[in-house]
């Protein structure tokens, strides 16, 4: 059998096996959604408690500033605490602690979302490959069975055009959530910026603060 019999072969299966892959997909991808949603939906503090955060950081009050941020809830918590174990130590360790924990923070955050927005920029490649093999083999139905005229290859064709539309229907759902998300971690990471500069302005010099 030659490579080009080999082939026919294969696309002669027609676009089923591509919508229960798609199927697949987007089931793994509201998976995903409702994973990053929840993980996202974090509880920060109130004003209040980052108005009296500067005083009581200015004052020394280590222990208060952690029992006042809480047990870490979001993102921009566990940064602020990271800092503020090191504030003792003096701007640089604490700054670099705060660095350090955003990358870890930000890699947490951005965990998925690169099959999200894979998923939304290949699933209609993916519909539409389909759709090709549908075409395919309306074609070959139709050079097998030459009474049936048109009408063979439409309904064919009509069955393989149903693979484009589910793959608009799976990157559609993939594409908005993943432009959420990435809203979310900006927005996120500016909220820890604007943290990590209220805790470093609490420290006037690089020294270590004097017991």
């Amino acid at each position: 059998m030659s490579l080009t019999e080999r082939l026919l072969s294969f696309t002669l299966l027609g676009a089923e096996w591509v919508l229960w892959l798609l199927l697949l997909l987007s089931i793994l991808s509201v998976a995903v959604m409702v994973e990053r949603f929840l993980f996202l939906r974090a509880r920060l503090p109130d004003n209040d408690t980052l108005g009296k955060l500067p005083r009581m950081l200015a004052k020394g009050e280590i222990e208060g500033a952690k029992t006042t941020l809480g047990a870490g809830d979001s993102p921009e918590v566990r940064v602020a605490l990271a800092g503020i174990a090191e504030l003792d130590r003096g701007r640089t360790a604490c700054s670099d602690a705060m660095a350090s924990q955003k990358a870890r923070e930000r890699l947490g955050m951005e965990r998925f979302l690169g099959f999200l927005g894979t998923l939304g920029n290949n699933a209609p490649f993916i519909g539409l490959f389909g759709t090709v093999l549908g075409i395919i083999r309306a074609f070959s139905d139709l050079s097998r069975n030459q009474t049936g005229g048109a009408e063979v290859v439409m309904a064919g064709i009509s069955e393989a055009l149903v693979s484009t539309a589910v793959g608009l229907l799976v990157a559609i759902p993939a594409v908005v959530a993943f432009n959420t998300f990435q809203g979310k971690i900006r927005r996120a990471v500016g909220r820890i910026d604007a943290m990590a500069h209220l805790i470093l302005s609490t420290r006037a010099d690089d020294a270590p603060a004097k017991d």
